[in-house]
């Protein structure tokens, strides 16, 4: 058997709500998972929440709750907000559950045994916002540092380091011996950028139990914790793990890290492998930790290193950087409420592409939620149904082929951009289908032909080809607004959902066949 497909979100920090980059970064790693599900690899989609840290500490103590009660509460909100976008996640991991503190504390023994960690003391300025120790190189030119990080306060404290330095070399080189390691390519240039020009500074892993309370202990030494993106990186391999992993690569498996597999007996399922990821999806202002720190821990515990890590960008709001204290922002909760998820997910992934920097505007939305979805899709699914229900009460006529070359090569394009992890590219080609057959049916109009019994075999082969390139649609953007594709299906009078891409293969839809009633996929609003 082979490997499922393995693809992860970076895991939300807890300490806040959901916002439209949560939003966006877990809608495109759902299509990512949905496609290759249709393309029919088995596939294994890992998202979840960071729950360990001083913020976290700080913000329980001021809501008068115990840090893990104030996790629960907010875990949950996170978990309906995953629902609501309609996540197809295998799991949910959450880095306060005993799966995943056991297996990062077995991993910080062997590296602690392999001699990775040293003790040193550090003296200088430190950011709690941001749980990070700083440096002269990280000041402004005008000497204060950016108000991102916080209130900067000076520190003096001896902690446990991991030794980062060591790899860099090794790092550099893998990189540039492994381009499709980070994407876009600028984002890989970025970190190689990074690590040529600079000493790579050793990553301290530990807080003293005396400030931060709320964390991973250390197996090796009761007076500290592990510092929370330690621990937060390590569910990527944690969860595996707990799913049966064997871990290849660390010699008798996952024993090595202190826990024990579990003994097969002969009725037993076969252990799978999911490690190494396939896809890591994560945001640009992550890209430090998951391109070089992730890959540094990785090689110091003997593991293979992901295959790819995709970094998309940031969302603006009318141009502007999304505030709350301005009013400028994006609620997807309520965006959803008023005009569905499934224009939701498709705005998002059409009108950006994995990468660079987005901006939403009210208006862009609304443009193309009635020109695309509306009077594009919508329009063509209902009128084409609509006819064939009208003047063929709704029966299938015989096959006719007239537009199984323009649905063949969108299939194949679409299904291309798809291995590429090329959402908007994807939904682009299945838009020219849409609009080809919008086109098709004011050049052949149907209903002119209706009215003339001679033309009646031409008004069947315009039925025909217009009802299977509905039915085409369904499979391809299932991935993308599964609803809907489901609507389509339905209307069809076919059963199921349209979730297995060989399905988009021309001529599915039998003669004699007999749908349902259209009814508006999109209504249109006024805007």
């Amino acid at each position: 058997m082979s490997k499922p497909f393995y693809i992860t979100t970076a895991i939300d920090y807890v300490n806040g709500q959901p916002h439209l980059g949560h939003a966006y970064e877990k809608i495109i790693t759902d299509v990512i998972a949905r496609a290759r599900r249709s393309l029919g690899q088995e596939v294994f989609f890992l998202t979840g929440l960071d729950e360990h840290g001083q913020k976290v500490q700080q913000a329980a103590q001021a809501d008068g709750k115990t840090p893990q009660a104030y996790c629960d509460g907010l875990a949950a909100d996170w978990q309906a907000f995953a629902q609501k976008l309609e996540l197809t996640n295998n799991d949910f991991v959450r880095t306060t559950q005993p799966r995943h503190k056991e297996f990062v504390q077995a991993i910080l023994a062997k590296l602690h045994a392999a001699g990775e960690f040293y003790t040193a003391t550090y003296k200088g300025f430190y950011s709690p916002k941001e749980e990070t120790f700083l440096t002269e190189k990280d000041r402004r030119p005008d000497g204060t540092f950016d108000p991102s990080y916080g209130q900067v306060i000076e520190l003096e404290e001896t902690n446990y380091w991991f030794k980062l330095q060591a790899h860099q070399q090794w790092l550099i080189d893998y990189i540039e011996a492994n381009p499709s390691f980070v994407q876009p390519d600028y984002r890989r240039n970025e970190v190689l950028g990074f690590l040529k020009n600079n000493t790579l500074e050793d990553l301290c892993i530990s807080r003293p139990l005396a400030r931060l309370n709320w964390g991973i202990p250390l197996p090796f030494d009761k007076d500290y914790v592990t510092y929370v993106w330690f621990d937060a990186l390590v569910n990527y391999i944690s969860i595996p793990a707990a799913h049966g992993d064997p871990l290849s690569g660390l010699g008798s498996g996952i024993s090595v890290l202190g826990t024990d597999p579990k003994p097969q007996t002969p009725d037993a399922k076969p252990q799978t492998q999911l490690w190494p990821a396939d896809i890591h999806i994560i945001g640009k202002d992550i890209l430090k930790f998951h391109a070089v720190y992730w890959p540094i821990m990785l090689k110091a515990m003997g593991l293979p290193l992901p295959k790819q890590i995709l970094v998309h960008g940031w969302w603006q709001k009318d141009g502007a950087k999304m505030s709350k204290s301005t009013g400028n922002v994006v609620d997807p909760v309520a965006v959803i409420a008023e005009w569905g998820v499934d224009a939701f997910r498709f705005y998002v992934v059409r009108e950006l592409a994995i990468g660079p920097d987005g901006n939403w505007t009210d208006d862009g939305f609304k443009s193309r939620y009635t020109a695309e979805l509306a009077n594009g899709l919508g329009n063509l699914v209902n009128r084409s149904l609509s006819m064939l229900k009208r003047y063929r009460n709704g029966i299938v006529p015989a096959r006719h082929d007239e537009l199984a070359p323009d649905a063949a090569k969108v299939v194949a394009d679409t299904q291309a951009l798809l291995e590429q992890s090329d959402l908007q590219g994807a939904l682009q080609s299945i838009w020219q289908l849409v609009n080809r057959a919008n086109q098709y049916v004011d050049q052949t109009k149907p209903f002119s032909l209706a009215k003339d019994p001679a033309q009646a075999q031409r008004l069947d082969e315009v039925l025909y080809n217009l009802a299977e390139t509905c039915r085409v649609l369904a499979v391809l953007l299932w991935p993308f607004i599964p609803g809907t594709a489901t609507k389509i299906f339905a209307q069809l009078g076919l059963p199921g959902s349209p979730d297995k891409f060989s399905a988009a293969s021309w001529g599915g839809l039998p003669a004699g066949h007999t749908i349902s009633d259209p009814a508006p996929l999109f209504p249109r609003k006024e805007v």
